[in-house]
């Protein structure tokens, strides 16, 4: 597999104004060849007039104004069609809060020559968690535990957002159709990509837990996690059924 080409960071930002100028800056020193898109669902705060700013002042950074807070699935389904429209060979999910650390990017993109999808993981060997609570370890473990039990999906930390996708994989998954607009958006990609047999690789990364703002994790979007993957795990035994029939039929 050939390295990374033209790449590009998608940041979704809802009332991070405390934050979105240290990633950003921290963004541009660790992957200058990188160009960033923060995708600002009309923060209340000002992020968004901030991010504005500091795409003025640098031409590799850009904005994309959504008109209303629509989730973190949809943000990053919109900011990869602007990424794609417009040639990007490498496209990167990162939270704007500092939680994933820019500086530990060019270790995933470094992956890519080995993967279609790499996956910054917490919970591979090397992998941690600084300042969570062990009632949050829990429940990421436990959610991930239950994912890979549920879908049969072989990753540590399918939750995950700080990953890397080459143009390919997102072309080949399809996100026309991606209804899941929280944290289960992460499993829905990753197992997309599993699905059609293409190759996951997990990097250990070191997560740090936001310093500034309120963490947009609620029991909502945990609901609509264990839903999700329940209904989809359910629906496996039916697919691999459908499979086994096919090539009788073809055989008459």
């Amino acid at each position: 597999m050939s390295g990374p080409g033209r790449t590009l960071v998608v940041v979704p930002t809802y009332d991070e104004r405390e934050n979105i100028e240290s990633v950003v800056a921290r963004l541009r020193a660790a992957v200058p060849e990188a160009d960033v898109l923060v995708v600002d669902d009309a923060s209340p705060d000002g992020t968004g007039a901030l991010a504005d700013g500091l795409a003025s002042a640098d031409d590799a950074v850009h904005v994309l104004h959504r008109d209303r807070k629509a989730g973190l699935g949809a943000a990053y389904v919109a900011g990869f069609g602007w990424g794609l429209s417009r040639g990007y060979d490498v496209l990167v999910e990162m939270d704007a809060d500092g939680s994933h650390q820019p500086e530990q990017l060019p270790t995933l993109l470094a992956a890519l020559d080995r993967a279609d999808l790499v996956l910054g993981s917490r919970w591979v060997p090397g992998g941690s968690v600084v300042n969570w609570p062990a009632s949050r370890q829990l429940l990421s473990r436990g959610g991930n535990t239950y994912v890979r039990l549920a879908l049969g999906l072989p990753l540590r930390d399918a939750t995950g957002g700080f990953r890397v996708f080459r143009r390919q994989t997102l072309e080949a998954i399809g996100l026309d159709d991606v209804a899941s607009t929280g944290y289960c958006f992460q499993v829905d990609l990753a197992w997309r990509t599993q699905r059609l047999g293409l190759t996951v690789v997990e990097v250990p990364i070191e997560f740090v837990e936001r310093q500034y703002g309120r963490s947009k994790m609620s029991g909502a979007i945990v609901r609509e996690a264990l839903w999700r993957v329940t209904v989809w795990g359910a629906g496996r035994p039916a697919r691999a059924w459908q499979r086994r029939r096919e090539p009788a039929r073809e055989g008459g």
